[in-house]
């Protein structure tokens, strides 16, 4: 399963998984990206179901119908999630920060929660969980509190699910990327706030170089895990950012 699969990082990863062997339920708020995925890749036979992961019940409902139509999942990608905009601190809206939270750190748990109450029962028993992490869950950008402190919140998640996963076989690791060229990062190519104060343009890498490496983490017997991994465009600014 993948969230937030409508377009750049999900629906590439779905993509790639798929081509790669797996059975994927593409997930996403919107059913026409869905749609328009799936009608693309006619031979991956990729399954939407339409879900917003930040409502509880639309949550329980989709890991109902995958269960039903598939009767069991052996990985998760938590790949759904959002920015903001990019504001002083003492400028952002409650609102606005509430958004990002119920994205990125409560729709990561709904998912993994199911997904977790699934894995250890089923037999045989145990998955696999990646999420989507960022760079910014190690070196934040200027300007964007809410998703920093949302990525690093991702990472307790992570490391925590980890932890209660060891003794029912389910690996969980976390993908932290840098610049890969969505629309999301569009922006970038043309000049990006740094540290220093100045905008500069930012390299950026293909978004299937990161569906690769999902499927790598995805590939491993559950007995190997990728806790963490870091891919990003060789010359963005990151290592000695500012």
């Amino acid at each position: 399963m993948v969230t937030g699969a409508g377009s750049g990082i999900g629906a590439a990863t779905a993509v790639a998984l798929a081509e790669d062997g797996w059975r994927v339920i593409i997930c996403g708020r919107r059913p026409e990206p869905l749609a328009d995925l799936a009608a693309n890749h006619p031979e991956l036979l990729l399954e939407p179901i339409t879900a917003d992961v930040t409502d509880e019940d639309s949550v329980r409902s989709l890991f109902q119908t995958a269960v039903q139509r598939w009767h069991r999942i052996d990985l998760l990608f938590n790949n759904a999630g959002m920015g903001g905009p990019s504001r002083e601190l003492d400028e952002v809206p409650l609102a606005e920060w509430q958004a990002v939270v119920d994205l990125n750190v409560t729709g990561t748990f709904l998912c993994t929660r199911e997904a977790f109450r699934l894995m250890r029962r089923q037999d045989p028993r145990g998955g696999r969980i990646i999420n989507n992490g960022s760079i910014s869950a190690h070196s934040p950008r200027p300007r964007s509190i809410a998703y920093a402190a949302t990525k690093h919140a991702v990472t307790g998640l992570t490391r925590a699910t980890a932890l209660d996963g060891r003794p029912y076989d389910i690996a969980c690791g976390q993908i932290d990327i840098g610049n890969a060229a969505t629309d999301m990062t569009e922006a970038m190519a043309e000049g990006a706030l740094q540290p220093d104060g100045s905008t500069r343009p930012e390299a950026r890498m293909p978004v299937g170089d990161v569906a690769r490496a999902v499927v790598y983490m995805a590939s491993l017997p559950l007995d190997a895990n990728v806790a963490t991994l870091t891919v990003m465009a060789t010359k963005m600014p990151f290592i000695g950012r500012g």
